[in-house]
């Protein structure tokens, strides 16, 4: 089994118009700036993107967006520095916003992968956020249910990678990667450095390779 990819063309193939992407990253620390700049390249339309924030700059989810290629952001954190793309398109009614606390979404995310199709939580009830969800009280206090949030594709980065998939992180780099890794039919992980099988240690795993379907090596 060799998960490795010959090119990042390789890495994105069968992307289709129309996909929800779930994209790791916080700000720019983790994010898959070098997957997200190819798929702009090749410029689907209709995305629905699931991330921390909606990009800054030019590079990754900011060029994505830029390219018009992205209908639909589900996020915590939309408008950030640089968030230039996001701003200009919302503005002008061309995107679609579901706005997600942060916890809220990462665990929608992980949800899926962990086959749970729904959850209750405290966060957002009495709230905008809350409104029209299903409320349920536990003990007296009141619930909101959310339900979980399945990709087609997680476009992930990680340090580490071998070849049936097993990924690791650099430091605050991990933050949202392992959970986007989790929830999709299809994940595709950048890295830094392709291991030898066996290299990484069993227990400084942190995804493990039943969750990665395709890997390929971006130099930086």
């Amino acid at each position: 089994m060799d998960k490795i990819q010959a090119n990042i063309e390789m890495a994105l193939e069968g992307i289709a118009d129309g996909s929800v992407i779930l994209i790791g990253g916080f700000g720019n620390a983790g994010e898959p700036i070098a997957l997200l700049n190819a798929l702009a390249d090749k410029k689907p339309k209709d995305l629905t993107v699931v991330t921390n924030n909606a990009g800054s700059g030019e590079e990754g989810i900011g060029r994505l967006l830029s390219e018009g290629c992205v209908r639909k952001a589900v996020c915590s954190f939309p408008r950030v520095e640089g968030s230039v793309a996001f701003e200009k398109l919302y503005e002008a009614g061309k995107l679609e916003l579901e706005l997600v606390p942060q916890g809220t979404i990462a665990e929608r995310v992980r949800s899926a992968g962990a086959g749970i199709p729904g959850f209750y939580t405290r966060t957002s009830f009495g709230t905008e956020l809350g409104e029209g969800k299903e409320v349920r009280e536990f003990d007296g206090v009141p619930y909101v249910f959310e339900e979980a949030i399945y990709g087609d594709v997680a476009l992930v980065k990680a340090h580490r990678g071998d070849r049936w998939g097993n990924l690791t992180y650099l430091k605050s780099a991990r933050n949202f990667n392992p959970v986007m890794a989790m929830g999709a039919t299809v994940t595709v992980a950048q890295v830094s450095e392709v291991a030898e099988l066996g290299d990484i240690d069993p227990e400084h795993v942190i995804t493990p390779s039943i969750f990665v379907d395709r890997v390929v090596k971006v130099e930086e």
